[in-house]
C-alpha cells in the first residue's frame, strides 16, 4: 500500500502537469471548468465594466462623478432589478449630453447573501450574468464606509425604498421611486414618485421608457434587462393576477414585452410562466438553516428616540416563510432555546437592540381550505446600546403598541409560557406583513422615552 506522502506527491505532480494544458484553453472555458461562467451579452458586459470603472474612479478620488442607485437592504428581485434598470438608464440616456452621468447599482446585501434568494439567482442566470454575482456591486464590496463615501458622491437614487438608511443620510438624494409610504425624504428629488403598484420596477421601467422614447435617438436596450424587468414585475404581481396587479403594472409590462425577445408571445403566457418558475425557486429554501433564514430578508436601521440617555437604537426586521415550529425544527437541538440562541447570535453580530421576526405559513382546516397564518416575534437586547432597565421599558412600549392595534388581532403563541423576559411571540390572521407592522414599531420606538 502506498504511503500518504507518496499519494500526495503523485496528486501534486498530476495537477502540475495538467496546469499548462488548462492555461492553453480559452479563458471562458477555464472559467467554466473552475465553476465560474462569464456572462454574455451587452447587459452583463455593461454591468461588469461599470463596476470596474467605479472602483477605478474611487481609487483616483473621482467619487463625485458617480450616482449610486440603491434599493432596500432586503435585496429582493424587485429592489435589485429596479436599481440595475435605473442605473443603466441614467448612464445611457445622458451619454451624448453635456451632463453625462456615471451611475452604478448597489445591492445593499453582502455577496454571500444573494444566493439566499434563489429567485434572484435564477433571474440573473436567465439574464446571462456572470455566475457568482461578479457583475454586480454588493454592500461588502464597497471600498469605503457609506458614512464617509456618501457626501463625496454626486448623489444617490432610492428605488423600492422610501428613505435612505442612516449611514447614507449625508448623500444628496437625486431621485426616489417607491411603491410604499412616503416618509418625507428628499423633498427636492427629481423625479420623486410614490405610487401604488405591485412592483417598484414597474414605476422605474415606465419612467425609463417614457424618457427613452423622447430622446432624439434611442440607446440600445439589451433584451436581458427587459426580461429581468418582466421577471421582477411577474413575481411581485403573481403573474399579473387581477387581484394583485394594477393597470400600470399591466400596461408597463406590455410596453416592455414589445421590446423583448418574447414579443411574439402573449403577455399572460410570459408573465404566468415567469411567475411559476421564479415562485418555485423562491420556495426552495428547505436547505437553509435558521441563521440564513433570518438574514435572507433582513431590513433594519438606526432610529432616533427622544430619550436623552439613548438617542439612537438599532431596529431590525426579518421575514421568514416558515412557522416558528418549523424554524425550531431547523435548529441543531430542535428546541425553543436553540431558536433564541441562534437569533441572539445573529442580532449580536449586527448590533441590533430590538428585533422583529415576521413568519408566515399556510394550514388546512378540516374542509381542506387553506388558511394563511402569521407570527410576530419581538425581542429586545440589553447589551448593545441600552441597559436592562431601558430594554425592559422599550420592550413594554413596543409590545403594548402592537397589542393595541386591534386590526392585527394578535393572539399569544401556543408556547408563550416558555418564553424568557423580553421575548414575545404572537399569531394572527390579519394578513398584515412588514409594510404595516414596521411603521407601528418605528412609531413606538420614536415615542419611547
Amino acid at each position: 500500500m502506498k504511503s500518504l506522502r507518496t499519494i500526495a506527491i503523485t496528486l501534486l505532480v498530476g495537477a502540475a502537469s495538467a496546469l499548462p494544458k488548462l492555461l492553453q484553453q480559452p479563458l471562458s472555458d477555464v472559467a467554466i471548468r473552475i465553476g465560474k461562467e462569464k456572462g454574455v451579452g451587452h447587459f452583463s458586459e455593461w454591468s461588469r465594466a461599470t463596476k470596474k470603472e467605479f472602483l477605478i474612479d474611487w481609487q483616483a478620488g473621482r467619487e463625485s462623478e458617480w450616482a449610486i442607485v440603491q434599493g432596500n437592504e432586503g435585496g429582493d428581485l424587485d429592489s435589485m432589478t429596479a436599481a440595475l434598470t435605473w442605473a443603466y438608464h441614467l448612464e445611457h440616456s445622458t451619454q451624448n449630453t453635456s451632463n453625462q452621468l456615471k451611475a452604478i447599482a448597489l445591492l445593499q446585501t453582502p455577496k454571500d447573501g444573494l444566493d439566499l434568494r434563489p429567485e434572484n439567482k435564477l433571474a440573473l442566470h436567465n439574464s446571462q450574468m456572470t455566475s457568482g454575482h461578479e457583475d454586480v456591486l454588493t454592500q461588502d464590496e464597497l471600498p469605503e464606509d457609506p458614512e464617509t463615501l456618501a457626501p463625496k458622491l454626486r448623489g444617490i437614487v432610492l428605488v423600492d425604498h422610501a428613505e435612505p438608511l442612516r449611514k447614507w443620510k449625508k448623500a444628496k438624494i437625486l431621485s426616489i421611486f417607491d411603491h410604499h409610504v412616503d416618509r418625507g425624504a428628499g423633498p427636492d428629488a427629481e423625479p420623486r414618485i410614490f405610487e401604488k403598484t405591485a412592483s417598484c420596477t414597474t414605476i422605474v421601467a415606465r419612467t425609463m421608457l417614457d424618457e427613452l422614447e423622447k430622446l432624439p435617438e434611442e440607446y440600445h436596450m439589451p433584451h436581458e434587462l427587459l426580461e429581468l424587468i418582466l421577471s421582477a414585475i411577474a413575481i411581485d404581481s403573481n403573474g399579473l393576477d387581477p387581484d394583485d396587479a394594477t393597470d400600470t403594472d399591466i400596461y408597463t409590462s406590455q410596453r416592455v414585452l414589445k421590446r423583448s425577445n418574447w414579443a411574439n408571445r402573449t403577455l399572460s403566457d410570459v408573465m404566468e410562466h415567469l411567475d411559476d418558475s421564479l415562485s418555485d425557486a423562491k420556495k426552495d429554501l428547505d436547505a437553509l438553516g435558521l441563521r440564513d433564514l433570518l438574514r435572507r430578508d433582513w431590513k433594519g436601521d438606526l432610529v432616533d428616540t427622544p430619550s436623552p440617555r439613548t438617542p439612537t437604537v438599532s431596529l431590525g426586521f426579518a421575514s421568514v416563510p416558515y412557522s416558528m415550529d418549523e424554524q425550531i425544527a431547523k435548529t441543531e437541538f430542535e428546541e425553543l432555546f436553540d431558536w433564541f440562541a441562534i437569533h441572539a447570535a445573529w442580532t449580536a453580530q449586527i448590533g441590533v437592540d430590538i428585533s422583529i421576526v415576521l413568519s408566515k405559513y399556510k394550514t388546512k382546516d378540516k374542509d381542506g381550505q387553506k388558511n394563511k397564518i402569521r407570527e410576530v416575534v419581538l425581542t429586545v437586547r440589553d447589551d448593545v446600546r441600552i441597559d436592562q432597565e431601558q430594554a425592559d421599558s422599550l420592550f413594554k412600549t413596543v409590545k403594548e403598541a402592537l397589542e393595541k392595534e386591534k386590526d392585527l388581532g394578535l393572539r399569544p403563541w401556543h408556547r408563550v409560557q416558555e418564553l424568557a423576559p423580553r421575548q414575545m411571540v404572537w399569531t394572527h390572521e390579519s394578513g398584515a406583513g412588514r409594510k404595516i407592522i414596521r411603521p407601528i414599531v418605528e412609531d413606538a420606538v420614536l415615542a419611547w422615552d
